[in-house]
């Protein structure tokens, strides 16, 4: 198992994937979390950590968790916070997204939280201006900071917060891989980490090329159930569908979707998973979704933590 080196430096300006940290990057902005945990229950929900700077979350798509988490985060860290969507910004006149960025940062911005519907917009970003960005999901690519609060859920219930270490654990990752950033920014960090991860969903959902990751590949959810210590549930994303992918929402549910009956095949302890929003009877029947077994809503409570390390960690960033 990896250690961090007593001489490690977070030198990453910028959060834009999982893919390129390291095991030992991984377990810091995990670590800097756990110390960011405590401010949720204080009377003063506060620190003065980002005192003076000023974040702006710009955002193209809708959201409810991931932007209100990044919001209150930078709150809580004492940071001015400027909201900003595609659809009030000047982008919505024909300006680009890069002289948008520009001018937002002649304003003296530190950070900008992107979220957009183009993989790659953030990296894109990150190379034409000189604040700091974090990615809050880009197209089809990654979410780090959804893989890292999952991450970070799965050491929790497990009991494997000390060193982040999740050898011998098996996760299954199930539905709609195709489309999903959280699957690859999950994938990606669970491997590091020592992860078996087994993508489960139907073969019109699973890009071809990702078993050469280092990942399970399986079609069949039942015969997987009673193998995993924690189960992803992916949320279908019809928006992002070009053409019909399966048959019927009805089948898809039938042969993927975790009910109670279904998940009494699994180990009486797995973890229940799920990035949201949730379609409740697709994905998950409501019973499983806020059952014993079911981290949703812990998954919500560290996203806050994650995402105020994160900004932390990237505003604060020794240079190399």
């Amino acid at each position: 198992m990896s250690q961090l080196p007593g001489e490690y430096r977070w030198v990453h300006r910028h959060l834009l994937d999982l893919e390129s940290l390291s095991a030992d990057d991984i377990r810091f902005v995990l670590r800097t979390a756990e110390g960011f945990e405590e401010v949720s229950t204080r009377s003063v929900k506060k620190v003065p950590a980002l005192r003076g700077k000023v974040v702006v979350n710009l955002f193209f798509e809708d959201s409810t968790r991931t932007r209100s988490s990044f919001n209150l985060a930078a709150s809580r860290l004492s940071a001015d916070v400027l909201e900003l969507t595609g659809k009030g910004s000047s982008v919505s006149k024909g300006e680009t997204l890069i002289d948008t960025a520009r001018n937002i940062e002649a304003m003296g911005v530190d950070a900008i939280v992107l979220r957009h519907h183009r993989s790659g917009a953030a990296l894109h970003l990150s190379r034409a201006v000189n604040c700091c960005i974090v990615n809050a999901g880009d197209g089809q690519h990654e979410h780090p900071t959804q893989g890292l609060l999952d991450i970070f859920t799965l050491a929790q219930r497990l009991g494997r917060r000390s060193h982040y270490d999740l050898s011998g654990v098996t996760v299954a990752i199930v539905g709609d891989i195709a489309h999903s950033r959280v699957a690859r920014s999950n994938l990606h960090g669970l491997l590091k980490l020592g992860a078996h991860v087994i993508l489960v969903g139907p073969s019109t959902l699973l890009p071809r090329g990702l078993a050469d990751l280092g990942c399970e590949i399986s079609h069949d959810l039942d015969a997987v159930l009673p193998r995993v210590d924690a189960i992803n549930m992916l949320r279908i994303q019809f928006e992002r569908m070009t053409s019909q992918l399966f048959p019927s929402v009805r089948e898809y549910a039938h042969f993927f979707g975790l009910n109670a009956a279904r998940l009494r095949r699994a180990k009486p302890d797995v973890i229940v998973m799920h990035p949201g929003p949730i379609n409740r009877g697709v994905e998950l029947d409501a019973a499983v979704a806020d059952g014993l077994n079911s981290a949703i809503l812990q998954q919500v409570t560290n996203g806050l933590a994650v995402r105020m390390a994160s900004l932390f960690l990237v505003v604060n960033a020794q240079k190399v």
